[in-house]
C-alpha cells in the first residue's frame, strides 16, 4: 500500500510555522487531555492536536475497517494491535482530510470546532500503556567510553558486545510523559575510599540521550520472528531521556546489571512518529565486524538519520546545548534488537518499549551522557549562566530535541523536557 500521507508537495490548510517539527507529512500519534477533561486519541499538524475520536464519531474515517471506539481511548495499544494496513491507511486518511486542497472539513466550521484544538489548551499524556520495558546499550561509541572510564581502556568492550545486542529488562510503572518533573532518588552508595555503603540522595544524577520503539503484538510465546521481519512490527519512536544515577550504579550494577540506579524514571516525548513518517530519512549503520551471527544478518538501509540534541536550563535561566548526536551512530539496528529480543522464544505485545541504549557519537560533543561529557565529571561543563556542572542538579530542566531533515521535509520529534527536583522528603 502507498505512503500517500508523505508526499512532500502536500500542504495543510491549517497553519504550520516554518521548521516545524509537525508538518502534515509526519502525521503523529498521541494521547492528549482536553480542558473539558476528555482523554482521547490525537495527532498533531503544526500547532494544533486534532482529535481523532471526534473525527471518528463524525464519520470521517468511512470505508476504514475500526472498532467503534477505536479512538475513544485512553491509550494507543488497541490501534497498535490493529497492524500496519490499519496505521498506513489511518495516516493516509488524516493526510487527505487535512490537505489544503480537501474541503471537506476545511469548510465544516462546526466540525472543526469539536475537531481541533490549539497545543497549548491540551495536556499531553504518556500515548500507550506500557506492559513491558527493555533498554539495550547499542552504542560502540557508548560502550567503548564506559569501558574505558571503568575497565580495561586497551580491552573497553566486553567479549560478547560485538556478537549480541546487549540488553536489560527496565521498569514501565515509572515511564513518563515530557513535563513530569523527576525527584532525585535515594540509594546505596559506596564513598571513595570506604569499605561500608550509606544510604542518601544521589550526587551523580545523569541523562541518557535515547531513542525508544513502540511494538504492535510481535508474537506467541515460544516463537521467534525473523530480522528481515521486524520492522513490520514497529509501529514508531519516540525520544526517550533515560535518567540514570551514576554512584547508585556503580555500587549495584555487580553481578545482575542496573537496578535502583535505573528505574526511578524514565521520561519519553509524548508523540509517537511512525516508521512510514521516517522512511525517507533510511541510512546504512556502522559496519559491523566481526559478521553478526545469520539470525542477525541483514542488508541495506535499517538505520534512521535522525539529528538529536541537548540542552541543560538552569531555574530561571537559558539552555545550552551541551550535544549534539545522531541516531545513525547506533551499532546494532532496531531490527536487530528485536530480533534477538524473540529469538528465545519471549513474547513482545503492542504497546512494549525498546529503548535504544545511550546514542553517543564518534566526538566528544557527541556523547549521549554526562558520564561522557564531563568524563566522570573530571571535565565540568560551563553553562551560559557561568556555572558549571559535572552532573544534573536539583532545579535543572534536561530538554532533549530530534527531527530528521532533507531538501524537501523535516519529520521531528518535538521534545522530552523533565526538570529535576530536590529528593522527596516525607513529612
Amino acid at each position: 500500500m502507498p505512503i500517500t500521507a508523505n508526499d512532500t508537495n502536500r500542504k495543510s490548510w491549517l497553519e504550520v510555522p516554518v521548521n516545524s517539527d509537525f508538518p502534515i507529512q509526519n502525521i503523529p500519534f498521541g494521547v492528549f487531555l482536553t480542558k473539558e477533561n476528555i482523554v482521547t486519541v490525537g495527532t498533531r499538524i503544526g500547532d494544533f492536536a486534532i482529535d481523532l475520536g471526534a473525527l471518528q464519531q463524525l464519520n470521517y474515517f468511512e470505508g476504514i475497517e475500526l472498532t467503534d471506539d477505536m479512538f475513544m481511548q485512553d491509550t494507543l495499544n488497541d490501534f497498535i494491535s490493529d497492524g500496519q494496513k490499519t496505521w498506513r491507511l489511518v495516516r493516509n486518511r488524516i493526510a487527505e482530510l487535512f490537505d489544503v486542497k480537501n474541503s471537506k472539513l476545511q469548510d465544516n466550521a462546526k466540525d472543526r470546532d469539536i475537531i481541533i484544538f490549539k497545543m497549548e489548551d491540551v495536556e499531553m499524556q504518556l500515548p500507550v500503556l506500557i506492559g513491558d520495558y527493555t533498554d539495550f546499550y547499542s552504542s560502540k561509541e557508548h560502550a567503548t567510553n564506559v569501558g574505558k572510564m571503568f575497565r580495561d581502556p586497551e580491552n573497553a568492550l566486553l567479549p560478547n558486545w560485538l556478537h549480541i545486542p546487549v540488553g536489560y529488562h527496565g521498569r514501565s510503572s515509572t515511564i513518563v510523559p515530557s513535563g513530569i518533573p523527576v525527584h532525585r532518588p535515594m540509594g546505596q552508595t559506596l564513598p571513595n575510599g570506604e569499605t561500608t555503603p550509606v544510604f542518601g540522595s544521589s550526587r551523580s544524577v545523569d541523562f541518557e540521550l535515547e531513542t525508544a520503539f513502540i511494538t504492535t503484538d510481535v508474537n506467541i510465546m515460544g516463537e521467534n520472528i525473523l530480522v528481515t521481519e521486524a520492522e513490520d512490527y514497529i509501529f514508531g519512536m519516540v525520544l526517550l531521556n533515560d535518567w540514570s544515577a551514576r554512584d547508585i550504579q556503580k555500587w549495584e550494577y555487580v553481578p545482575l546489571g542496573p537496578f535502583l540506579a535505573k528505574n526511578f524514571v524514565s521520561s519519553i516525548s509524548p508523540w509517537i512518529v511512525t516508521m512510514d513518517a521516517l522512511e525517507p530519512f533510511r541510512t546504512k549503520g556502522p559496519k559491523q565486524e566481526p559478521t553478526p551471527l545469520p539470525y542477525l544478518q541483514q542488508k541495506g538501509k535499517h538505520s534512521f538519520d535522525i539529528n538529536l540534541e541537548v540542552a541543560i536550563q538552569p531555574e530561571n535561566g537559558e539552555p545550552t546545548v551541551i550535544s549534539h548526536s545522531n541516531f545513525k551512530y547506533m551499532y546494532w539496528t532496531m531490527s536487530q534488537q528485536l530480533a534477538h529480543h524473540t529469538s528465545n522464544g519471549c513474547r513482545v505485545n503492542s504497546g512494549d518499549m525498546m529503548g535504544s541504549g545511550t546514542i553517543s557519537g564518534p566526538t566528544p560533543d557527541s556523547f549521549g551522557s554526562m558520564l561522557e561529557l564531563t568524563w566522570g565529571g573530571k571535565n565540568p561543563i560551563k553553562l551560559k549562566d557561568g556555572t558549571e556542572r559535572k552532573f544534573i542538579n536539583d532545579n535543572d530542566t534536561v530538554i532533549m530535541k530530534g527531527h530528521c531533515q532533507n531538501g524537501h521535509v523535516r519529520i521531528g520529534f518535538g521534545e522530552v523536557s523533565s526538570k529535576l527536583l530536590p529528593p522527596f522528603v516525607r513529612k
